[in-house]
């Protein structure tokens, strides 16, 4: 829990001082696109605070009340990073639009742009460290926020050039044009989380990728008169569930069937880290074997 929480604090920090920092471009230099660039920074703190929270939850232990465990909490930080996502463009179209129709000078360019700059560095950094700390542990919440902060990034230098071309153009209206722009640009990226939170939500399975290296597995078994069928996969935050229906010769004994199924179980793992597999002896020659095959089809 500490090696994931560290990062959620990060995020939190760069929240706090990218918010600032962008705060304060925005007032100086009276740009509507430089504060549709802050408003989404205070998404970014909302994020982390919820993540923060969910990564603490997601790490739990399983107890009585829930004995598959909490990972799936990673999935409401995802859910409410994308909702506040949609909320703060919505937010930059309210306050562009009476800007559009009375367009204001920018002052002060030059400070405002350094100052912007040097929060989008900050959240470069930031959103780096959280990406390969996303990819190391499989978590959701942290490559959420990663991939969001990357989008800020991104948001940022897009700004800043159209501000730039404001000032350089004499063009007012550009500039409230160009937060509309920033906020059209989040709504899609508010939409992408939200998907994989409800996929995940709904026990989507495994990527076919991963399905692809469990058949593998599970394919040269069958050379020696073994089979399988009913292989279920899903994931819940960082952990990956297999299930399947182990099919044995009927006279084969107890002892070798559960040592293949650990064996089995174990390779899966080995090759899925972060996997619980469970795997459900069958004899291959009863029919009854086969009446719930329809059902995982």
């Amino acid at each position: 829990m500490i090696s994931l929480t560290r990062y959620a604090w990060l995020s939190l920090a760069t929240a706090v001082a990218t918010m600032v920092l962008k705060g304060v471009a925005a007032w100086v230099t009276g740009s509507l696109g430089l504060l549709s660039d802050a408003l989404e920074s205070f998404v970014n703190l909302g994020a982390a605070l919820v993540a923060l929270y969910t990564l603490g939850v997601a790490t739990r232990r399983p107890d009585e009340k829930h004995p598959f465990g909490y990972s799936k909490a990673e999935y409401f930080s995802s859910a409410v990073e994308g909702a506040l996502i949609l909320l703060a463009a919505l937010a930059i179209v309210a306050t562009a639009v009476p800007r559009l129709i009375e367009p204001q000078p920018i002052l002060r360019f030059d400070i405002g742009i350094f100052i912007s700059l040097l929060a989008a560095a900050l959240n470069l950094g930031t959103a780096l460290t959280l990406l390969r700390a996303g990819k190391r542990h499989d978590s959701i919440a942290l490559e959420a926020d990663a991939h969001h902060l990357l989008t800020d990034v991104w948001t940022s230098i897009g700004v800043v050039a159209g501000v730039g071309a404001t000032v350089l153009t004499g063009w007012l209206a550009l500039d409230p044009l160009i937060a509309i722009a920033v906020a059209v640009h989040i709504v899609f990226t508010g939409a992408k989380v939200l998907r994989r939170s409800v996929l995940g939500l709904m026990d989507r399975a495994l990527p076919e990728p991963d399905q692809e290296r469990i058949r593998a597995i599970l394919e040269p078994y069958r050379a020696d008169g073994l089979d399988y069928h009913a292989l279920r996969t899903r994931r819940a935050g960082r952990l990956r569930l297999v299930e399947m229906h182990l099919l044995v010769p009927g006279e084969m004994s107890v002892r070798e069937g559960h040592r293949i199924a650990d064996e089995i179980e174990d390779r899966i793992r080995a090759e899925l880290p972060g996997s619980a597999v469970l795997t459900h002896l069958e004899p291959i020659e009863d029919p009854a074997s086969y009446r719930d095959e329809e059902l995982f089809r």
